[in-house]
């Protein structure tokens, strides 16, 4: 792998990279970070002028205090002349109630930012993985999406709305300090910068060890959120098969896999904080005692010494921030990578440059010598193998055949969830590829077997295709396909909240009101991937008769291992091994007595 081309989605979940995909991974984020800050300039400006001017008023403190005792003060006691004392004080005052009002500022102003920050993040998250194709989603698991959106996020705000702000403002007082104690004793000056030698390395190496901590971290807290997500998005099955005392252990695993990876980085502090405070107090003690001796020999004041020792004092007190900007920023930056990680991820489906308009579609589908691989051009697992078909414009066609013929495949790519691996499949002559994303939209609709209705009433599920589409008209689309029986006997019809108490729908139910709505888009090309499975025979008979009214003025495209639906086909395609193997109306194909009249045989068998 490149480190031009790392990708944050495939390998991200790891603790270890090599030197180049480190590399490529820190000049992603940064390309990531600088996106979000570019257009706050401002503001950043704003900000920064805030905290240096504060950071410099809570400098010069302790040089007011040094001027106070060794001028100000023997003024008042020897001469009686308390002006100087006085003005020391109101100056005091004044600089700190100043530098009190520039933090409180400041706060309010890196809130703004940290806000306008999280909310772009989010957005482009959100609109990013929506924009993503199938092959991403069916190999990316939602746990892993839901700590992108919930744990990285809290991550990085984290690090901008309290220990970014933290580590600036000790950094700038740590400048400052050191400028104004050079200019007060540049002798204890350069003791604290010697002293630096030593709290560097101390730094270093926790900044290296770290990196390693929070990574791991970050790895294991996605996969505490896929267990937990996909447990409790299976827990029929779970509890169906009994599978809670292993899933238990399992958790318990993973849950004490994340203990110790956050045990390692608590150990790092453990080592870090008494390290600061012991370099910090040795400092004090060189410098009070250095400057004991001078102040004897008259050659330091003993107001300066007391500056001086604020000072050091005041530079190593902010090291403690330093030292927790240090914890928010290793979580951040192993946050940050998978995030970017997902932003930089390309869909495999791409839309046109130059999108080919089709405003209205007549339904005729043809693929011309059509192969796919989900695995690329070099997959040696060929799932549809060179397929040359041709569908006119409002013909029924019944794919059947083994699991795993390809079958979906073919469907999937009509729907151009994903694009042929070879060859160029068209509608009214337009390749897929070449048309525009809308207009394709809305000429194809896919109904599969999970109808999933989100949250908000009955009529706006069914109005998803058509958002426009009036009372009456949402209302003839559910009678279309016996949806309506059962949506008026619900507590509030077709207002009814689906995610209400009073508003649960049998999955049977879900299905026809998936029906509705894509009879409502009133496509040119309808898919069917075994939508009518999970309904009961009164309500598929019900179903079929709506069908064959409303399939009779469009292409349609049936998957079904129920031949009763397929009786309504005006063609039945067989599949086998990624081939058409048979091809006919369901009579012709029984008459020939092939692979078709055999699944009709096995499943009239069946009914008696």
């Amino acid at each position: 792998m490149s480190p031009e081309t790392v990708r944050g989605t495939r390998g991200e979940d790891r603790s270890n990279y090599t030197r180049e995909e480190s590399r490529a991974i820190r000049q992603r984020s940064l390309r990531l970070l600088g996106s979000l800050l570019s257009p706050l300039r401002a503001l950043i400006i704003l900000t920064a002028g805030v905290v240096i001017l504060s950071a410099v008023f809570r400098a010069v403190g302790p040089t007011l205090i040094a001027f106070g005792i060794d001028e100000a003060l023997p003024r008042a006691v020897e001469d009686g002349d308390w002006g100087p004392t006085i003005g020391i004080s109101l100056a005091y005052l004044a600089i700190g109630g100043g530098g009190a009002a520039l933090v409180g500022w400041y706060v309010v102003l890196i809130a703004k930012l940290t806000q306008a920050v999280m909310i772009e993040l989010r957005t482009r998250i959100f609109r990013h993985t929506q924009r993503l194709s199938l092959e991403f989603h069916e190999g990316y698991t939602s746990g892993r999406i839901i700590s992108r959106q919930t744990s990285d996020l809290e991550s990085i705000q984290e690090l901008l709305s309290g220990s970014l702000s933290e580590l600036i403002d000790a950094v700038l007082l740590g400048t400052f300090t050191l400028i104004a104690l050079f200019l007060i004793d540049w002798r204890s000056g350069v003791l604290l910068v010697c002293m630096g030698i030593p709290l560097t390395l101390l730094m270093w190496w926790f900044v290296i060890e770290s990196q390693k901590g929070f990574r791991a971290t970050r790895t294991v807290s996605a996969r505490l959120i896929v267990q937990f997500v996909e447990t409790m998005t299976g827990i029929r099955a779970v509890q169906a098969f009994r599978r809670e005392k292993r899933n238990d252990k399992t958790f318990a695993k993973v849950s004490d896999d994340y203990r110790r990876a956050n045990l390692r980085v608590v150990n790092l502090f453990g080592v870090l904080d008494p390290g600061l405070v012991l370099l910090g107090n040795i400092t004090v003690a060189l410098v009070l005692l250095w400057g004991a001796f001078r102040v004897t020999d008259n050659a330091l004041a003993v107001g300066a010494l007391l500056a001086a020792v604020l000072y050091v004092r005041n530079f190593f007190g902010p090291l403690e921030e330093v030292a927790m900007f240090l914890n928010s920023y290793q979580s951040a930056v192993a946050a940050l990578e998978k995030v970017s990680g997902v932003l930089e991820e390309e869909p495999t489906v791409q839309d046109p440059e130059h999108p080919v308009a089709l405003p209205v579609a007549r339904g005729a589908l043809r693929f011309d010598d059509v192969s796919f691989r989900y695995g690329g051009a070099d997959d040696p697992r060929v799932v549809l193998d060179d397929c040359n078909l041709a569908i006119p414009s409002g013909q029924t066609i019944a794919l059947v055949g083994t699991t795993g013929a390809g079958k979906s495949t073919l469907a999937k790519l009509v729907a151009r969830f994903y694009d042929p691996t070879e060859g160029r499949l068209t509608l009214d002559g337009i390749d897929l590829r070449e048309l525009d994303p809308a207009d394709m939209r809305r000429a194809i609709v896919m109904v599969t077997q999970e109808a999933y209705l989100f949250s908000g009433t009955v009529a706006e599920n069914i109005a998803l295709g058509k958002p426009d589409a009036t009372p009456e008209q949402i209302r003839a689309a559910a009678i279309a396909v016996g949806a309506d029986e059962f949506i008026s006997a619900l507590p509030d019809g077709y207002d009814t909240d689906v995610n209400k108490r009073g508003g649960r729908v049998s999955a049977g139910q879900r299905q026809l009101v998936s029906f509705a709505r894509a009879f409502l888009a009133d496509p040119a090309v309808l898919i069917l991937d075994e939508a009518t499975a999970s309904l009961d025979l009164p309500s598929e008979r019900l179903v079929q008769d709506a069908l064959q009214t409303l399939l009779a003025d469009r292409t349609a495209i049936i998957i079904a291992h129920r031949l009763s639906t397929v009786a309504i086909a005006d063609r039945v395609l067989v599949m086998e091994h990624g081939r058409v193997v048979e091809d006919g109306s369901p009579g012709e194909l029984i008459a020939l007595g092939g692979r078709f009249a055999g699944l009709h045989a096995a499943w009239e068998d069946s009914l008696a």
